[in-house]
């Protein structure tokens, strides 16, 4: 842990906030987002909690800015992890390093753990802390804050859409009631059901179960969800990685009808330089500089970090690829899984493997880049949106089921993949992933996506930009929540 006092140097008085994200990729990116967005327009200094096993990448997101080590530098804390935790192998400190959903929920037990160094380096900051934003995963947080007479808001990365159909779930709980595994309609598709304030939206029961993994752990994962959001409920605002021009019925709705308050703040990746200032141009930019001097569009592939896919499976994405003739870049992972005897060798000419983290955002505002399969993880989605480039949507876990409906059968800028048998869970035959990709690259559904999500790109930017929907909202954050803490005498 830091020694005290953890000091920040600030604009004359500026707020000092402590930021706290849950210890996964997926979950730390979009908070150095909103860092770098907040030292961009020197509306707070902040004070960044990670652990050391993380703080590397950490560091590299925040130093990304091009901001030097003065007056805005952030300061980057590491909370030790604790060690011999049952049920988490040793050494991990991330949750991409995690095999099952039981062992998740043991992580973010042992997460819990850090809580008195926490407390003990919020304390210590100077100037004092402002706020505190932290991940709704580290639930535990709330009773931190008010320890310590800290506000808190909470960081929860999924869209708007998935939070209000996570409350539907709550309120009308359809899954005891309507709908049971395994459930069809006349036509042999998943039996849905109706959500009454937004008649226009069908669920299936795997959408509404899909954030509690394998049913081996669906009890843990649903204690996991009270308390997330318990947590939520009880701050003192919700930040959203979102924008009123890609959800603002969602957004409404919510400020209207639930609780806390939530400033829609994205997306943030817009606030993210697409390179490190002076840093090598890496050699899969390269190849696709080559692709836009060939005039050739390129489809991009990413499938997630955290669910576990087969190597059978990938092996069938790779026929699919290699069937469907388009250029592609695709960033595999894990980074040694076995795409099929010969395969790199035959595609070398129109495809590209890449077997490390890719910058994303970079890639999908590529000018080759004209299309995305993807697992429709929110970030993933809001990277895509901020690029112009319509998707071929796979869901696997999570709130991905939420966000693939929104896309498909609300936004219109992407085309489902089907597994075999219609679940989650199903093979996706190699077929199937040539037809998509076909149809997202050349045919006519995916030219009327790619329209309407440059449309959404445009409105991204308005939104991130000085006096846009984003910016507003950031700024209400910051200011309602030093409010609360003048109130409470700090």
């Amino acid at each position: 842990m830091a020694s005290a006092p953890l000091t920040s140097e600030n604009h004359g008085s500026i707020p000092h906030i402590a930021i706290f994200p849950f210890m996964a990729k997926g979950h730390t990116i979009p908070l150095i987002q909103l860092v770098n967005y907040l030292r961009h327009h020197h509306l707070a200094t902040v004070t960044f909690f990670t652990t050391p096993g993380n703080a590397a990448f950490v560091r590299d997101g925040l130093s990304s800015s091009g901001a030097g080590a003065g007056d805005d530098a952030v300061a980057v804390v590491e909370l030790e992890f604790p060690t011999d935790v049952p049920g988490i192998p040793p050494g991990v400190e991330s949750a991409e390093g995690l095999s099952s959903m039981a062992s998740f929920f043991a992580f973010t037990d042992a997460v819990s753990l850090l809580r008195p160094q926490f407390e003990a380096s919020v304390a210590a900051m100077r100037p004092p802390a402002s706020f505190i934003v932290a991940d709704a995963f580290l639930y535990w947080v709330n009773d931190s804050a008010a320890r310590l007479g800290v506000p808190k808001a909470s960081f929860f990365g999924i869209s708007a859409f998935a939070q209000v159909m996570r409350e539907m779930r709550i309120r009308h709980d359809p899954c005891g009631t309507v709908l049971r595994h395994g459930d069809v309609d006349g036509d042999g598709n998943p039996a849905t059901f109706t959500v009454p304030e937004f008649p226009h939206i069908k669920v299936t029961f795997e959408d509404l179960m899909a954030p509690f993994g394998e049913p081996s752990a669906i009890g843990m994962m649903m204690e996991l969800d009270r308390r997330l959001g318990k947590a939520i409920e009880e701050s003192h605002g919700l930040i959203l990685n979102s924008f009123h021009g890609l959800e603002a019925p969602y957004i409404k709705f919510w400020n209207e009808h639930v609780r806390p308050r939530a400033w829609a703040v994205g997306p943030l990746c817009i606030a993210q330089p697409v390179s490190k200032p002076g840093a090598a141009r890496p050699s899969w930019m390269e190849w696709l500089d080559q692709k836009v001097a060939a005039g050739r569009p390129v489809l991009y592939i990413a499938l997630g970090t955290l669910a576990a896919i087969p190597e059978m499976q990938l092996k069938e994405v790779a026929d699919g690829l290699e069937k469907a003739e388009v250029d592609f870049i695709w960033a595999v992972r894990p980074k040694n899984i076995d795409l099929g005897l010969g395969f790199e060798e035959r595609i070398k000419d129109r495809g590209l493997v890449v077997r490390e983290w890719v910058d994303q955002p970079a890639i999908l505002q590529h000018k080759s880049v004209q299309g995305f399969l993807s697992h429709c993880g929110w970030n993933s989605v809001l990277e895509s949106v901020a690029g112009g480039v319509p998707l071929a949507v796979w869901p696997m876990i999570a709130d991905q089921p939420f966000n693939a409906r929104f896309l498909v059968d609300e936004l219109k800028i992407a085309i489902r993949v089907s597994t075999n048998d219609k679940t989650l869970r199903g093979m996706v035959p190699s077929e199937e992933i040539s037809t998509v990709v076909r149809e997202l690259m050349h045919g006519e559904v995916g030219i009327e996506a790619a329209k309407r999500v440059k449309e959404l790109s445009a409105l991204a930017k308005e939104a991130m930009d000085e006096g846009g929907s984003s910016w507003i909202a950031v700024k209400e954050m910051v200011d309602e929540l030093c409010t609360i803490n003048d109130v409470n005498g700090k």
